[in-house]
């Protein structure tokens, strides 16, 4: 197939038959098409570009007032531990993999105060740190 007296690199092959196997069965199309699908070649790299997409929030620092109003809150539910309050807690969870947190609202009965672990336990077995703590709502106060 000379163009103008020119030859071609691959005009000898080009009208040959498509050489199918004897030896190799065919590839189906589904497999054929897996071969071209994407891949990750950074593994985890999502993973990574979603973490640090992810949202927390800082920890709020409360003013005396507001300190004050929250011990006299706890010291009026230590004061009554066995008559089972309902109490509204929200308190600030700190985030295990970046800084900051998040606001965490519980509604439960007051089970105990660990001192030694400066902790409020609920009947559910929250466990919620005091210094944490950013407002307690007891039911009927």
């Amino acid at each position: 197939m000379a163009a103008m007296g020119k030859e071609h690199k691959y005009d000898d092959i080009i009208n040959l038959p498509h050489h199918v196997s004897t030896q190799h069965p065919q590839m189906s199309m589904i497999n054929r098409a897996a071969q071209f699908a994407p891949f990750a070649a950074l593994t985890g790299h999502d993973a990574a570009i979603r973490e640090t997409a992810r949202l927390t929030n800082e920890k709020p620092e409360l003013d005396e007032y507001e300190k004050e109003v929250i011990n006299s809150k706890i010291q009026i539910l230590s004061e009554h531990l066995g008559e089972n309050y309902t109490v509204t807690i929200t308190y600030f969870m700190p985030d295990n993999r970046k800084n900051g947190g998040f606001y965490v609202c519980v509604d439960g009965v007051v089970k105990k105060m660990d001192k030694y672990e400066h902790t409020i336990i609920l009947t559910d077995g929250t466990g919620i740190p005091i210094d944490n703590i950013l407002e307690i709502e007891i039911q009927g106060d």
